[in-house]
This record gives structure tokens, sequence and C-alpha cells, in this order.
């Protein structure tokens, strides 16, 4: 009896330590799939505060928790199964979609130069007069939920060919699918509900009696529409260089090495000239390169869609 307890302790600790092990193993793929999905992340955040643009203080919260609860829908109940269900009887597919995926964010940030540098708008404008407010709010959330799912699926397109390289455990890939989907979302849209009730927050310290709390106040007031500008930047950079270096990484993928050969040559290059800062100066150069690629393969993208075929950007303005 004593050697049979033994022997079941000691299988339950086996077991405790797979357990254990598993659970490592997810933490360590939705990291790095979390870190690869960086700049489609940034691009998520910067883009959602313009949803809640020109409507009341009072709607923006809700506005925001509605975006969230549809993209967790879009994450978990959507793309998840569809990610998984495909990793099973298409892997393949996963770099088309990825090559799909970052021509779309190349096109998105390219679009926004081009209107940034004075040329036509596409589709409703944030200008344009607020007729329906009700109206508006729905179409401004669907807008919304619909822009996440695209932005989603390239995460969950990237966390999976990352988390494929660390485990072939279907279910620690599912795990860690579901884990980089859920975190992704609260600091995406947690981070979005603290930046555009920055405002309200001045505000109400501005009126306080302290000193202290005024100058605060004052100074989140005179920050938050640089702040808003700077993601807005940020998250158009963050585009085409998060798209350009899927593009280039996934051609490279295919067999079609010259633009990964030429990004990676000219990153070796910077690192070979800058010393001490040679792995970050060499980041950067290789970031540059994508973005340059990026935005001129949008820029392609643009012309045909826009000139070429006459089809306009029907989601709405950013």
């Amino acid at each position: 009896m004593p050697g049979g307890l033994v022997a079941l302790l000691d299988d339950i600790s086996v077991i405790a330590r797979v357990a254990a092990a598993s659970v490592d193993d997810i933490g360590v793929a939705a990291g790095r799939a979390g870190s690869k999905a960086a700049g489609v992340v940034i691009d998520d955040a910067a883009v959602t505060p313009s949803y809640v643009t020109g409507l009341t203080p009072d709607r923006e919260l809700p506005i925001i928790w509605a975006i969230t609860k549809g993209s967790l829908k879009n994450k978990l109940l959507i793309l998840l199964p569809g990610a998984l269900l495909l990793s099973w009887l298409l892997p393949s597919a996963i770099t088309f979609l990825l090559l799909l995926g970052g021509a779309y964010l190349c096109y998105e940030g390219a679009e926004k130069v081009v209107e940034k540098l004075g040329g036509a708008k596409h589709g409703k404008t944030l200008e344009d007069p607020i007729e329906d407010p009700a109206k508006f709010e729905k179409e401004r959330i669907g807008g919304a939920i619909r822009t996440d799912l695209i932005l989603s699926a390239e995460i969950m397109a990237i966390s999976l060919n990352e988390i494929g390289t660390i485990s072939d455990s279907f279910w620690i890939r599912a795990a860690a699918l579901a884990l980089v989907g859920i975190a992704i979302t609260v600091i995406v849209y947690g981070a979005v509900a603290m930046i555009v009730k920055m405002d309200d927050v001045g505000l109400h310290l501005a009126e306080r009696e302290s000193q202290t709390a005024q100058r605060t106040g004052r100074f989140l007031l005179l920050a938050m529409p640089k702040l808003l500008v700077t993601l807005s930047v940020v998250g158009t950079l963050a585009m085409l260089w998060v798209g350009g270096g899927i593009f280039v990484h996934s051609l490279h993928e295919l067999g079609w090495d010259l633009l990964y050969d030429l990004g990676h040559g000219f990153q070796h290059f910077i690192e070979s000239i800058t010393g001490a800062l040679s792995g970050l100066l060499g980041w950067l150069g290789y970031a540059v390169f994508s973005a340059v690629f990026g935005l001129l393969l949008g820029g392609v993208i643009v012309f045909v869609l826009h000139k070429v075929l006459k089809i306009g950007h029907e989601a709405g303005a950013h």
C-alpha cells in the first residue's frame, strides 16, 4: 500500500510538472506572439479614439465598451476557430493570408499619407455634420468593429505563425491564441478609454482648488490634442512598417528573397557602422526599409483602387 501511494504521488507529480510546463509554453508562446503583433496593436490603439470623435462625452465609454465586446467576439468566436481550423487543414494558406493582410495595412497607411498631403478623402469624414447622432453612433461602432476584424485577423495570423514555431500542440496553440486575443483587447481598449477621457479628467482637475491639481488639469487639457495627433502619426507609421515587413517576410517564406535580402543587407550595413548602438539602429534601419516599401506598395494599391477602378473607401475615415 505505501508503495502504491508513493507511485500514485509520483504519477501526480509528473502530471503536475507536465501541466506546469504546458502553462509555461502557453505563456512563452503568447508573449512572443504578442511582441510580433505589437505594430498592429499600436495601429489599433491609434485608430480607435477617432471613432468617438464628434460624439458627446457621456457616450464615449459606452461606445468603447461596445467596440471592445465586438473585438472579443471577432477574436474568440470568429478568428480563433478559423485560425485553428486553417492551421490544421491548410497551414500553407497562413502565409498568403499574411500577404493579404500586409498589403491591406500598407494600403490603409498609404491612403492616410495621401489624404494628409491633400489628396481626395474617400468615404464619410469626421468633418461632415452629424445629422442623426444615434445612427452615426451605430455606424461608427460598426465601422470600428469591421476595422478591428481586419486588424485582429492580422494579429491572429501573426500570432499563429509565431506560436507554430514554438509548439505543435493544438491545445497550446488554442490557449496561447486566446490569451493573446484577450490580453491585446484589454490593453488596447483600456488604453483607448483612458485616452478619450483624459480631457474630462483634466477639466475636473482644473476646477479643483489645489494649485497642483489645476496645473495637472491644464497640462492634460493641452496635451490631449497633441497626443491624438501623435497617435495618428504613430499609427500610420506602424501600419506601413508592419504591413511592409509582413509582406516582405511572407514573400521570403514563399521563396522570393530579393526584398528580404535587401532589407536585411541594409540592416547589417547600419549595424556595421554604428558601434555600440548597432542593435537598435540596425533594427530601426530595417523598420524604415519596411515602412518605405509599405508606402510604395500601398501607394500602388491606392492608385489602382481609386484612380483606375474608381473604388471608394467605404469604411469611413479614421
